[in-house]
């Protein structure tokens, strides 16, 4: 399938799609440092200058992006203050004086004594999620390490409570995404702070707060994307880097995230037929949907699948959003069984919604977490087609002369952490291949056009950790992650040395320590007391039961003896359903494919 023409109409549905998946500078005396040589490790209190003398002012703290019941428990960790700490822009030309603002919360949980360990640094992903929170959430999340380490939150520069990246474009009078999407790209370079948005920088910023802090070492927990963004800072910061899990691994093997994002598309179908859909064939009593996962995807498939609006929307913000973490499965099954077995719903997109929901929330032994989760992704599908019907009022009325600001340090971290592939051709290859092996995604995927990385130009690239002082980490990595998928967690712990992994198989949730079992949580506290890792590279765990069952069920591939999880992106399953698809179809995804010269067979 060729990454057609995409009408303004679809400009307001990336909006929708986007949403369920994630400046000045004060002007200070010149810093006395100087960029350190490319094999030396950086000294960030010489970078900085004067700024590693500046009084940095702890408070109370607010967490914006937080409901207020959990702020509210946030706020009651030992020792909770928050603070801007003033940053250089460049930490290659620290000396130009220009600065931005980097919110930082810290907690004293730590035993004081010899028992303390220091710091720990969290980040909870995206790239672009807010961390500020994460360092007593994490207290509270893992109480024993918290005994230990007085844990730290941050929002990255860019982000938040950070000084943040916003850019403006012109939207152009143009029928053809790739081009709005150039245009996303052209206005975002204008904006001088956003070439300092990178994860490279960011790692500066992490030991700068450590310097702050008067810490000698710092350890660190990052999650999805944070785990590529501690690999980057062990790579820099060898001698700084104290203890490092990485949960839910990207592909820190690489010197770009293209491979991340390459996989993860793959991974949502692979959990999609693999897990959730076996899941509702096994609890054909609350789904009634029939007992085989094939049968439930065809009927998905015959009502519509992805390939219509509506389905877009309760992929997007009801289907997805589950798989970050099986808690949910209740949740995407009842919307998945409501669409299924029909009839189909009426009126306006916003009306269907509201027919699926409510038939959804009737499904029965839905917890209240689960009914929660339903009210909340309608609450915000619904503001998402508000805003996407908006748009298209104005596209109608104003043509291109609309100007659009978005907050952009997603897109500028992804794309600017290493060259992605810039020729259009390759993008339309990738989707045509797609459309044929991942076709529960696929639509959604076409309708963004090449991804904003294929038109960004960036000389950056992730260093490579040298042998000799790459510092010894964890990771823990699910069987059916569907963010960053195993395979990226395994490449990372092939290729970093001395890595450890502890595998979870039938586990699909994404982001899991603390996951209270012994054995997936037991190496790693013990990592984080004693340094010591297993003994073995990999460590395979099981996974927890999914909600309402009393066992763990054997989906996807298997546990090796190694430790390590035997799965294929295309799966047995997988392949089937997606011959179900290419059959409902008439063959038209063989055919598109075949126009861009990509094999169509699995």
């Amino acid at each position: 399938m060729v990454i057609s023409s995409a009408g303004k109409t679809r400009k307001g549905t990336l909006a929708v799609v986007a949403g369920a998946f994630l400046a000045s500078g004060l002007m200070l005396p010149p810093a006395t440092g100087a960029a350190p040589a490319d094999n030396a490790e950086p000294d960030t209190a010489a970078l900085a200058g004067a700024l590693t003398k500046q009084a940095v002012a702890w408070g109370e703290c607010s967490f914006p992006s937080v409901a207020p019941a959990a702020e509210a428990e946030l706020k009651k960790v030992k020792g909770l203050a928050c603070a801007t700490i003033q940053v250089p822009r460049d930490w290659h030309n620290p000396r130009d004086g220009n600065t931005i603002g980097i919110r930082v919360s810290k907690t004293a949980t730590a035993y004081p004594g010899t028992g303390r360990q220091g710091i720990a640094l969290v980040n909870p992903g995206g790239p672009g999620g807010a961390g500020l929170p994460w360092g007593p959430a994490m207290a509270k999340r893992s109480p024993v390490l918290a005994g230990q380490y007085d844990f730290v939150g941050f929002d990255p520069r860019g982000v938040g409570m950070s000084t943040p990246l916003t850019c403006s474009y012109p939207v152009p009078d143009s029928t053809d995404q790739n081009v709005i999407n150039r245009a996303k790209v052209d206005g975002c370079l204008k904006n001088p702070l956003t070439k300092f948005i990178t994860t490279e920088q960011t790692a500066y910023d992490m030991d700068f707060i450590r310097v702050i802090l008067g810490e000698k070492k710092t350890s660190y927990i990052g999650y999805s994307y944070g785990t590529w963004l501690g690999t980057w800072y062990a790579t820099m910061f060898p001698s700084k880097a104290h203890r490092f899990l990485l949960d839910s691994s990207t592909d820190a093997s690489r010197s770009t995230l293209e491979k991340t994002w390459d996989l993860q598309p793959r991974s949502r179908d692979r959990q999609f037929q693999e897990a959730l859909l076996p899941y509702m064939a096994r609890n054909d009593a609350k789904y009634r949907t029939g007992t085989d996962p094939l049968e439930i995807r065809r009927k998905w498939e015959e009502a519509g699948g992805t390939r219509e609006y509506t389905g877009m929307v309760y992929a997007a913000w009801f289907i997805i959003p589950a798989m970050y973490d099986t808690a949910q499965y209740p949740s995407a099954a009842s919307m998945v069984a409501t669409v299924a077995k029909g009839p189909a719903p009426t009126g306006t997109v916003a009306e269907k919604l509201d027919q699926v929901v409510a038939k959804a929330l009737s499904t029965p032994g839905l917890t209240d977490a689960n009914k929660a989760f339903l009210t909340k992704a309608k609450s915000n599908a619904l503001k998402a087609i508000a805003k996407k019907d908006s748009v298209e009022r104005k596209a109608a009325y104003q043509g291109g002369a609309e100007v659009e600001t978005w907050s952009a340090a997603f897109e500028a971290i992804r794309c600017q952490d290493g060259q992605w592939n810039q020729n259009l051709h390759y993008w339309n290859r990738w989707l045509a291949d797609l459309t044929v092996k991942a076709p529960f995604i696929a639509p959604i995927m076409a309708l963004s056009g090449a991804p904003l990385c294929a038109f960004w130009p960036t000389a950056n690239a992730k260093p490579a950790p040298d042998q000799k002082t790459f510092p010894k980490l964890l990771i823990v990595q699910t069987e059916l992650d569907a963010a960053t998928p195993y395979e990226g967690g395994l490449a990372t712990a092939n290729n970093l040395p001395g890595a450890k992994m502890v595998s979870v198989d039938n586990e699909g949730s994404h982001g899991i320590f603390p996951y209270n079992t012994d054995c997936v949580d037991d190496p790693i506290v013990a990592y984080f007391q004693t340094g010591l890792t297993p003994k073995d590279k990999f460590t395979g765990c099981q996974g927890l039961p999914l909600p309402g069952e009393d066992k763990t069920v054997e989906v996807g591939g298997h546990l090796g003896h190694d430790g390590k999880v035997k799965i294929k992106m295309i799966t047995d399953e997988v392949r089937k359903a997606n011959e179900i698809v290419r059959e409902l179809l008439g063959g038209a995804v063989t055919a598109a494919a075949d126009e861009q010269g990509m094999p169509v067979s699995n």
